[in-house]
């Protein structure tokens, strides 16, 4: 308890306690929704895939 004596006799405030950190573990909804490019991306490689698609069932 030295420190705790020294503060009060200099007139310090007790020591502030550390909060401990939150682990956040987003999950992937959260993390494209941070995240603006991600989506857009991902939206023009789903029309791509699709437009391919569509391309290689009419060829048959």
């Amino acid at each position: 308890m030295g420190e705790a004596k020294r503060r009060k006799e200099q007139g310090l405030p007790p020591r502030a306690i550390k909060k401990e950190k939150k682990v956040d573990n987003p999950n992937i909804i959260q993390k494209l929704r941070r995240n603006q490019i991600l989506p857009i991306f991902l939206a023009l490689g789903f029309v791509i895939f699709l437009i391919v698609d569509l391309i290689r069932y009419y060829n048959q």
